[in-house]
């Protein structure tokens, strides 16, 4: 059996009983290193599992997923997923290899950010399209994420928007010579996106066009949602791109109509409550 499992948000103690009973029996259990991360290194999963896991990076779910799978059809192996294990980045391949191979599989399933980014006051069912915003580079400034946040302001939706990861890249360089040699890590942080996002707003008006979204569009930073030092920050989006949320991972909330309660609750957060104080985007219940 191949067992997905999903890790939550936080720590070693947020996996589900189910998950837990799961990887305790697995002969081998792989961590997915790629699309996020916990607040705990790997040696304090080990700890409370009990089990020694074996780190899968991109490359290696990637291009040698039937590794994963091997013994798979006569033994227990776990694969494990911070948040859900269909949350941020879906793990269809493996699950479509497994079935061609006739292995069986079970999906443990667990809080992710698509859900916890409630813990704000924003209701999820008033949320459009999940957009992720990517480091630009002095050659590469892509803009297509902000097209969709305007699309879903426009019909009244708030976005989520996940902040790029860099996890075990290689420079140009490096990869053209074919040197296993890794990049630092680095994790997008909400000043970050705000003011990529700030400079499509500039870019936009120079082209003569009018941004559904401004400077003064309301905003929600998150950081180490779930976490015991979980921070939540509202404001203007200028206001983001100077707001302090401290380590990874962090995730922006573009706003889009709000109703009294959601905007109540904003409040809560806020950096500066005269930022709501002419906020027009109110939706009566």
């Amino acid at each position: 059996m191949l067992y997905l499992v999903g890790l939550g948000l936080g720590d070693a103690e947020d996996i589900t009983v189910k998950g837990l009973e799961a990887v305790r029996r697995c002969r081998r259990v792989y961590l997915e290193a790629y699309t996020s991360v916990l607040t705990v290194g790997k040696e304090a999963l080990e700890k409370f599992y009990g089990k020694e896991l074996i780190l899968a990076d991109r490359e290696m779910v990637e291009q040698e997923a039937d590794s994963l799978l091997k013994e798979a059809d006569v033994c227990d192996v776990a694969f494990l997923v911070v948040g859900d294990p269909f949350g941020a980045t879906t793990h269809s391949d493996l699950v479509l290899r497994a079935v061609k191979l006739g292995i069986p599989y079970k999906v443990i399933h667990n809080a992710s950010i698509m859900n916890a980014v409630g813990c704000c006051g924003l209701q999820l069912y008033n949320f459009g399209e999940t957009v992720s915003i990517v480091f630009w580079t002095d050659t590469w400034k892509p803009e297509s994420f902000f097209d969709k946040i305007e699309k879903n302001r426009q019909n009244g939706m708030h976005t989520l928007c996940l902040l790029d990861i860099k996890v075990k890249e290689q420079s140009l360089e490096n990869l053209m010579k074919g040197r296993k040699i890794y990049e630092p890590p680095r994790y997008m942080s909400v000043n970050q996106a705000a003011e990529q996002l700030l400079a499509i707003i500039q870019n936009r008006r120079l082209q003569g066009e009018k941004p559904e979204i401004t400077e003064n569009t309301i905003c929600v930073g998150l950081a180490r949602v779930g976490a015991l030092d979980e921070k939540i920050a509202s404001g203007t989006l200028q206001q983001m791109s100077t707001v302090e949320l401290g380590a990874p991972l962090h995730s922006l909330i573009v706003t889009g109509t709000m109703h009294p309660l959601e905007l109540e609750m904003l409040k809560l957060f806020s950096v500066d409550s005269s930022s709501f104080e002419n906020n027009a985007c109110q939706r009566t219940a």
